[in-house]
């Protein structure tokens, strides 16, 4: 894996960087916060239960409102991941893919462990957060993906057959990585993502995901992040059911006014490339972060997944302060995420100042072990 040069950041574009990875981080979890109620509940259920509009707020999940599934969860894992990549450089050790697959491996034990384990002394501060010990309806393939040491890759993937959008979902931090060149990150999405999700579909939508949240950090607009997106995978192999979904959301935007049941068109069979054109679709469509993401969870398919796609791109067009304060006054694990962001930003911004091969701040390595 290689970089760009280091760019020269200003305390401006140091804040609209912390603002955005705020946005972005904070955005999957309300998102996923928001559909987490319905997730499993048709649009009739949905209607029903909370009237012809379906979820306008947040409502109770696994006991309280506000609550994240283990979508938000893994999404804090990969940011734990990145941040550790960074500090092994200085090492020698340079992998990505490797130090993303052991902070995954750290969210597994959150899964089956009763709570922190202290004698782990290389776990970092992120696996000793108590409330991310809770088993929130993971997926099969997430749990047989991290459910022993052995890493996939794309020359041997973890289920080969999985196209779920899971991967995908937990993938909006390496879109985060502003200084890398577009097609690493695609790289290291893909890579990352065939750990637990080894269908064409799954990974590379994980890939394009990462790729429009790229640009969206980067200043870009939403539509352009797309166009460039879809260039950046046309020249990898299965790209094809990616691209068709991607220009599918972008033709549904001129049909008319936004539906449920375009959203669900959108859906279609609920895998990987079905719910990344939906969250682009309604980021592309809403009025404001409140409208896309209720848009983005009241259809017939996965509805946590599709607010916390939906999510990520809106706060990292946005930035934080778009996202409404009321639901993030009630977000589950808000001080956590809001550490990880303003570590992560720090990092990428003032990485050197932090670590090197010459010396690091024993406060950091505490935080982010080398090992």
């Amino acid at each position: 894996m290689g970089v760009t040069a280091g760019a020269i950041w200003g305390r401006a574009e140091q804040q609209d960087f912390r603002s955005r990875v705020r946005g972005t981080l904070l955005g999957v979890a309300v998102g996923d916060a928001l559909g987490a109620p319905v997730d499993r509940l048709d649009l009739a259920a949905v209607q029903e239960t909370y009237g012809v509009e379906g979820v306008v707020d947040l409502a109770p999940a696994y006991g309280r409102r506000g609550a994240v599934s283990h979508l938000t969860q893994l999404t804090l894992f990969s940011v734990d991941g990145l941040i550790r990549a960074q500090v092994r450089r200085d090492t020698g050790a340079w992998h990505p893919p490797t130090d993303l697959h052991r902070a995954y491996l750290r969210w597994a034990a959150t899964q089956r462990d009763w709570g922190p384990d202290e004698r782990r002394k290389d776990d970092g501060w992120l696996a000793r957060e108590e409330w991310l010990y809770a088993r929130r309806d993971p997926a099969r393939s997430l749990l047989l993906g991290f459910g022993d040491d052995t890493m996939g890759t794309l020359d041997a993937p973890k289920s080969p057959g999985e196209a779920g959008p899971e991967a995908a979902a937990r993938s909006a931090p390496f879109g985060l990585l502003v200084g890398w060149e577009p097609q690493l990150v695609v790289q290291l999405a893909v890579e990352c993502a065939a750990q637990t999700h080894g269908h064409p579909v799954g990974y590379l939508a994980a890939g394009a995901y990462a790729a429009i949240v790229h640009g969206l950090a980067r200043g870009e607009s939403l539509d352009a992040a797309v166009q460039q997106t879809l260039a950046l995978v046309a020249a990898r192999p299965g790209h094809q059911p990616v691209s068709d979904a991607l220009q599918h959301a972008l033709g549904a935007v001129r049909q008319g006014m936004p539906t449920p049941a375009r959203v669900g068109e959108l859906v279609g069979a609920a895998t990987a490339e079905g719910l990344l054109a939906a969250a682009v679709y309604c980021a592309l469509v809403s009025e404001d972060v409140r409208h896309g993401l209720c848009l983005a969870v009241n259809h017939d398919g996965p509805s946590a997944a599709a607010g916390a796609l939906t999510g990520g791109l809106l706060g990292a067009l946005h930035g934080e302060t778009a996202l409404p304060p009321a639901w993030l006054a009630e977000l589950e694990g808000r001080p956590t995420l809001l550490e990880l962001a303003d570590d992560f930003a720090m990092e990428m911004t003032q990485g050197p100042a932090l670590h090197g091969p010459a010396g690091a701040s024993p406060g950091w390595l505490a935080r982010y072990p080398r090992a």
